[in-house]
């Protein structure tokens, strides 16, 4: 069992940067695949981007490439999601998942483990 608190949402201005974290309470860390999610009103929830376990492969969705990037501390069990040049169109809950096998990183099914959510939020 594994809980995700994520942090660092809030409200900032197109081009600005946030930086999210996702603190995962576990003494396996590094055994999870670890991906950021976000789900904009009356969306589905997309993927956003991913890391493996190591931290070596980095996964993104094409709206944030070039502008997100993802890393992880698995020494203090966090996930980071570092974005810059926010746009309105980011908007969003997102969303931290785990899980300790993931086949497609982009897929929603395959976690099994979920944040609550911290709200981002983009004005123009």
């Amino acid at each position: 069992q594994v809980q995700l608190v994520e942090s660092g949402g809030g409200l900032v201005q197109a081009g600005g940067s946030l930086r999210l974290s996702c603190a995962a309470s576990t003494r396996t860390f590094s055994l999870y695949f670890m991906g950021w999610f976000r789900q904009a009103p009356g969306k589905e929830r997309d993927f956003v981007a991913a890391v493996s376990k190591s931290g070596r492969d980095q996964y993104y969705a094409d709206p944030v490439k070039g502008r997100f990037t993802i890393s992880r501390d698995n020494t203090n069990n966090t996930v980071y999601l570092q974005m810059n040049s926010l746009k309105p169109e980011d908007t969003a809950v997102y969303y931290c998942a785990a899980d300790r096998k993931v086949e497609k990183p982009g897929e929603v099914n395959e976690y099994d483990y979920w944040g609550q959510g911290t709200q981002v939020t983009v004005s123009s």
